[in-house]
C-alpha cells in the first residue's frame, strides 16, 4: 500500500491535531471545471462516466490537478444502489436524475433485490482501485452513498421534489411497508460501503440530503435509525498510530442542524452541517469532527469576499481540533473557477493561527 502522502484529513476526522485546517468541496469533481465538461462531452451522458472505471478516475483527479486540495472523492452517485436494484436510473438535461420504475407499495419493496455490489455495481470498486492506484497515496481517497431516506425518497418520487407528497404519504399511511424499504436500503448500503472499504476507501460519507424534510419526530425514526444500522454493519477497523488502519465515517443531513446531539451519538466519525449552522454553538467540538460549511453562493463574490467568509466559519470553530472545511453543499457549475483557487488558498493560509 502507497505511503499516505497528506494524511491531514484522515486526522481531523479522528479530532487529531493538524498544522492547517484540510479542506475539500462536494462535488468538486464537476462542470465548474471546463476539463470536467469536455470529458463528459466525449462520455456522452452522465451515466457512462460514473460506469466507465477509466472515466470515473479521471474525473475524480481532475480538481487534485488544479487545486491543492486535501482529500479526493470518487466520482459516482448517490442513487447507484436504486439503479442496481432494477429501477433505471437516468438523467434529463435541466430535470435531475429519475426512474424508469418507481416504487408504490409493499409488493413493489418485497421484490427489490439486495444487490452484491462486486457484481452489479462493480464499476464502482474498479474506480476506486484504479484512483487509489493513480494517486499514489497524494491525499485519501473518500467513498459515499445516498442514506437510505434519502434514496427511498428518490424511489418513491421517481425523482427530486420539493414536496415530497408520494414518501410522506407512504411515511404516514404504510409505516411498515417504508420501514421495510429503509431497512433493505440500510443493507445493501452496508454492503456497498464495505466494497467501497475493500476496494481502497480511506474514508465513508453518507450524504441524507433529503433529511431536513422530515419533521423532528420522523428524522430519528425514519433517517438516523437507518444511517446508524449502516454505520453498525461497517468494517471500520480501529483506531491505532497508523492513521490509515481505521475508516472514518461522515454523516451529512442537508438541513440537519436541529439535530447535531443525536448525529453526534450516532456512531459517525464526523457530522457533515450546512450553511444555516452556527459552528458556535456546537458543544461538542473536539469530541467529534464537523465538516462544513461556507455558503456555495459565496464563491460567486470576490477574493476579499471569499478570505472573509473563511475567516469568519474558522473563527466560529475555534482552535478546536476536528475541523473539515467545506462547503455546506456542492460547488455551483458556473462559479469562477479562480475563485476556487481563492478559497482553497485563504483556508489554508488562514487556518494555521487556529492550529499552534
Amino acid at each position: 500500500m502507497n505511503q499516505l502522502k497528506n494524511d491531514r484529513y484522515l486526522r481531523a476526522l479522528q479530532c487529531l491535531p493538524v498544522d492547517y485546517t484540510p479542506i475539500w468541496m462536494m462535488r468538486q469533481a464537476g462542470r465548474y471545471l471546463p476539463e470536467y465538461r469536455q470529458l463528459r462531452a466525449k462520455a456522452g451522458d452522465f451515466m457512462t462516466m460514473c460506469q466507465t472505471p477509466e472515466l470515473a478516475c479521471e474525473a475524480t483527479l481532475q480538481p487534485l490537478q488544479r487545486f491543492d486540495l486535501d482529500a479526493a472523492i470518487i466520482f459516482s452517485d448517490i442513487l447507484t444502489i436504486p439503479d442496481a436494484m432494477g429501477l433505471g436510473l437516468y438523467f434529463e438535461t435541466g430535470e435531475g436524475p429519475k426512474f424508469k420504475k418507481t416504487i408504490s407499495c409493499l409488493n413493489d419493496i418485497t421484490q427489490l433485490p439486495v444487490p452484491d455490489p462486486e457484481e452489479s455495481l462493480t464499476y464502482v470498486m474498479d474506480a476506486i482501485r484504479l484512483t487509489k492506484q493513480e494517486l499514489d497515496g497524494k491525499v485519501p481517497l473518500i467513498g459515499f452513498s445516498g442514506s437510505p431516506w434519502t434514496l427511498a425518497t428518490y424511489m418513491v418520487e421517481g425523482g427530486s421534489s420539493r414536496t415530497f407528497t408520494k414518501i410522506k404519504k407512504m411515511l404516514y399511511c404504510e409505516p411498515k411497508a417504508l420501514h421495510l424499504l429503509l431497512e433493505k436500503l440500510a443493507n445493501s448500503v452496508a454492503l456497498y460501503l464495505n466494497a467501497q472499504i475493500a476496494a481502497g476507501a480511506q474514508s465513508i460519507m453518507i450524504f441524507d440530503t433529503w433529511g431536513g424534510a422530515l419533521s423532528h419526530q420522523s428524522y430519528r425514526s425514519f433517517s438516523l435509525h437507518y444511517m446508524q444500522l449502516i454505520i453498525s454493519q461497517l468494517k471500520r477497523g480501529k483506531k491505532s498510530q497508523n492513521i490509515t488502519s481505521y475508516i472514518p465515517v461522515t454523516l451529512f443531513t442537508k438541513g440537519g442542524g436541529l439535530w447535531l446531539d443525536a448525529i453526534s451519538n450516532s456512531g459517525s466519525d464526523a457530522i457533515g452541517v450546512d450553511w444555516t449552522v452556527d459552528l458556535n454553538q456546537i458543544d461538542q467540538k473536539g469530541n467529534i469532527a464537523i465538516q462544513g460549511n461556507l455558503d456555495p453562493a459565496i464563491l460567486y463574490a470576490n477574493q476579499e469576499t471569499i478570505a472573509s467568509n473563511v475567516e469568519s466559519v474558522l473563527a466560529e470553530f475555534g482552535h478546536y481540533n476536528g475541523h473539515i472545511f467545506n462547503l455546506g453543499h456542492g460547488i455551483h457549475q458556473d462559479i469562477p473557477i479562480e475563485h476556487v483557487q481563492y478559497l482553497v488558498d485563504a483556508v489554508h493560509k488562514q487556518s494555521k493561527r487556529f492550529h499552534p
